[in-house]
């Protein structure tokens, strides 16, 4: 009996100092049957909020029950940086939602923002790449420039037709031009603004963006599915209305003209090529990655008006971009993405409207089991970053409720970011279309600044945490500024 227990306490001391011992889970919340923890989050205004919050008491890392879906919330860069880079290949799955499955054609793994890592996701972006993160000197980039130009002018001609002074609808007509850019650049193509189907699908796109930015209990409880049967035909049917539009009005005009041995004139050329050679790719990847793609244009759209939110309640910010951009220009052409560097305040104003906008990065799951600062994480738990304490917490920012746009320019002029401010993530699943989105929000933004003065008849009131603004959002009056006969 002795030799016995002689045996088990050096069993327990060896396995107490090994140090490739299994960890323990991190502590958090005791969750209740069948909703979990979920009644936390409905505490506050948004789920990072809370987050913040139970940070407060169990740490900066912590397990949490949402439904029945055991979750794991990393709270500071260390951890975040953890997930995302060190140990990325570990935590490279997507939430298994059923919203997700609905959007692309019954499987969320035809996104390549929502599906999980994988060798044909690897080779998706790369072919993405060459287009979706051009090199500033790179002839991709010229073009994204003649795009944006050619588009500004429309774009102006649309805005002149609007009445001035009086409160009008400002969103749609963002968003059609943000589209057009990207299907002129992408697709060698673009549509008339009173074209309904291509309104329709611009809506459409815009309806998801916000889809995607929300969270809702049947996420993490399926068995409320029956409830949601409505919503999910109608995210469907929006689905299904932009694949055909793209699908009759793009791709079959494209595959009529390709010349498979020619270079490719564009990425929906490329994506069409490639189909042909790559033997591991099918016609449903090639629509949805162009799809993925095109539906871009929102992001762009809604970031535009997320900052404008910003600018109309500071009215200072607005005058020292209307200074800027007219210094840049001489008030005699269109601002262009290559006035980025001598435009460091109004790039400055759209990454400090994202940072206070705060948009939550889409969670990641593990795909093996692993850990993260110390505690196991198994595989299929649900990872979420709480960059919402990045981008707003008192122990990343100097007051961080304030709007002040210098916090992102250094003293000799240039734009600085952290390296804790990951608003389009890092990593190998970091967004990469995040280049198109900054040129082209800038271009729309600083060339509105620059031809009216914006105001509007009622403070907006946005979503904190999210990115995306309502379809049918605020209001804006739009009064020209003095006339430019040569722009």
């Amino acid at each position: 009996m002795l030799a016995f227990l002689s045996v088990c306490l050096f069993l327990s001391v060896w396995w107490y100092l090994s140090p490739n011992k299994k960890s323990s889970t991190a502590p958090g919340p005791k969750p209740w049957p069948i909703i979990g923890s979920i009644h936390l989050l409905g505490q506050h205004e948004t789920p990072f909020q809370a987050f913040t919050e139970l940070s407060k008491i169990y740490g900066d890392i912590f397990s949490i029950n949402l439904g029945t879906i055991p979750c794991v919330v990393v709270n500071n860069f260390k951890l975040i940086r953890e997930v995302l880079v060190t140990k990325g290949a570990d935590f490279g799955g997507r939430p298994d939602f059923m919203r997700f499955h609905k959007l692309f054609g019954g499987d969320r793994n035809n996104s390549l923002a929502l599906c999980d890592w994988s060798s044909l996701q690897k080779t998706r972006r790369s072919i993405a790449r060459r287009y979706c993160s051009p090199r500033f000197t790179s002839l991709q980039c010229d073009k994204v420039k003649a795009v944006a130009i050619e588009e500004l002018t429309v774009f102006l001609s649309e805005l002149k037709k609007l009445p001035m002074e009086t409160p009008v609808d400002l969103k749609p007509i963002v968003l059609k031009a943000c589209a057009n850019m990207f299907t002129k650049y992408m697709c060698s193509t673009s549509f008339a603004y009173d074209d309904k189907n291509f309104s329709s699908v611009v809506r459409y796109f815009d309806e998801i963006f916000w889809e995607i930015n929300q969270g809702y209990a049947v996420d993490f409880m399926p068995w409320l599915l029956p409830m949601y049967a409505g919503h999910m035909k109608k995210i469907s049917n929006w689905a299904s209305e932009i694949r055909k539009f793209i699908l009759e009005r793009i791709i079959d005009e494209h595959k009529a003209t390709l010349d498979y041995d020619g270079i490719p004139r564009d990425f929906t050329d490329a994506l069409l090529m490639h189909l042909e050679e790559d033997p591991n790719m099918n016609w449903q990847h090639i629509i949805f990655e162009l799809e993925d793609f095109i539906g871009g244009h929102s992001a762009i759209g809604n970031l535009v008006m997320v900052t404008l939110a910003a600018v109309v309640k500071y009215p200072e910010v607005a005058a020292k971009m209307q200074k800027e951009v007219d210094s840049v220009t001489g008030g005699n052409r269109y601002p262009n993405l290559f006035d980025k560097e001598a435009m460091p305040y109004t790039e400055a104003t759209i990454w400090e409207a994202l940072r206070q906008a705060s948009s939550p990065i889409v969670p990641h799951v593990a795909s093996v089991d692993s850990n993260i600062g110390g505690y196991a994480v198994n595989k299929g738990t649900i990872i979420f970053i709480n960059n919402y304490e990045l981008n707003v917490g008192e122990a990343y920012w100097e007051e961080p409720k304030k709007f002040k746009p210098e916090r992102f320019i250094s003293s000799d002029g240039n734009i600085i970011k952290p390296t804790h401010f990951i608003p389009f993530s890092t990593g190998k699943r970091t967004c990469i279309g995040q280049k198109l989105v900054q040129y082209f929000c800038f271009v729309v933004l600083a060339t509105l600044v620059q031809h009216f003065d914006i105001t509007v008849p009622e403070t907006p009131k946005l979503k904190h945490g999210c990115v995306a603004v309502p379809p049918d959002c605020f209001k804006v009056i739009l009064k020209p500024r003095r006339e430019r006969s040569q722009v």
